[in-house]
């Protein structure tokens, strides 16, 4: 990323909305996308008629370095509704130079999501980093002369 670690975390924590592709929402072009900043907080969507779903909860909040959230995807692609059945996404934010940073993904407990573990293993070990990610980073290269 070509932004310092502090801002690799704010992008990500603070503007999931811009990251996050629309294809991959849980509610038909919501209005908020959002984390709660503290841990226990949620990871939601909202949408305009106010109808809310958790996408995961923080289980860990540590700017600007770590980010723990459960990932609430089950069969088909869809929400999970409690963090029983959700996997957990561990974010680090780490310096890997003046102004440069490494975001590093790891994920647990996919077995949590039964059968649909085996795929959601597939998609995470592919080559190609995934619409998410990439929308990520070119989030990080519009905002690194900002900083």
């Amino acid at each position: 990323m070509p932004v310092p670690v502090g801002e690799a975390f704010r992008l990500f924590t603070e503007l999931p909305g811009d990251w996050l592709p629309p294809a991959h929402t849980f509610i038909r072009d919501p209005v908020l996308i959002a984390m709660e900043p503290w841990a226990g907080g949620r990871f939601f969507e909202r949408g305009a008629d106010g109808t809310e779903i958790t996408r995961g909860t923080i289980l860990e909040w540590a700017p600007p370095g770590r980010l723990v959230v459960t990932w609430r995807i089950g069969p088909g692609w869809q929400p999970v509704r409690t963090d029983e059945n959700a996997s957990v996404i561990e974010i680090e934010f780490r310096a890997k130079g003046p102004g440069i940073s490494e975001v590093v993904l790891t994920y647990a407990h996919l077995d949590r999501a039964g059968d649909f573990g085996a795929q959601l293993r597939t998609a995470i070990q592919s080559q190609n980093p995934g619409e998410t990610l990439q929308r990520y980073a070119d989030l990080a290269e519009r905002h690194q002369n900002r900083v």
